[in-house]
């Protein structure tokens, strides 16, 4: 059998999810520099023409697995906001944990994500980082409006709490 018997025809959705869960793979363990276009297509068993239908660039694709593991993470980590601070600070915490052990490939590209030089991925990072600094934030707001030093702390345990993640990740092999 060729190549193109062996093909499965997907709609667009489908095929750009599984190019970026094929990406997210590859980007967990591996710098950006050291994963090229033409094993992803290759991987994804697609010509790299339609790779690049997809994803115009190498980086386009990068921003995309990042972005969609961003907004998947910030949807499900979201937190009832009628619980106390505490159980919600509890709750965003197992729910992050359960996330990244969840989506492990995904996480550990996105902290690749974080430590690249490009200012698009760097935005997609920061992004994340601040919606989940402004939910923390936002549970704390009816005690008073956060301190500089609040928002620093709150911001330095999220990168934190990030940076534990990933270690585990890696140690735990989970």
């Amino acid at each position: 059998l060729s190549d193109m018997a062996t093909r499965t025809r997907l709609s667009r959705e489908a095929r750009q999810d599984q190019l970026l869960d094929l990406g997210a793979e590859l980007f967990a363990d591996r710098s950006y520099e050291d994963v090229h276009i033409e094993e992803l297509a290759e991987e994804a068993g697609v010509s790299r023409g339609l790779l690049y239908h997809y994803f115009p660039t190498k980086r386009a694709f990068f921003a995309a697995m990042v972005h969609r593991e961003s907004t998947r993470m910030s949807e499900l980590t979201k937190t009832d906001g009628s619980l106390p601070i505490l159980a919600q600070l509890h709750q965003g915490i197992e729910s992050y944990l359960d996330y990244c052990q969840a989506h492990k490939m995904g996480v550990k590209a996105v902290f690749h994500g974080g430590a690249s030089a490009d200012p698009e991925i760097q935005a997609i990072v920061e992004h994340d980082m601040q919606v989940q600094q402004d939910r923390i934030l936002s549970a704390v707001e009816h005690v008073g409006k956060p301190t500089e030093l609040t928002q620093i702390a709150v911001r330095s345990w999220l990168h934190f709490l990030r940076n534990a993640c990933h270690t585990w990740l890696d140690a735990a092999n989970v």
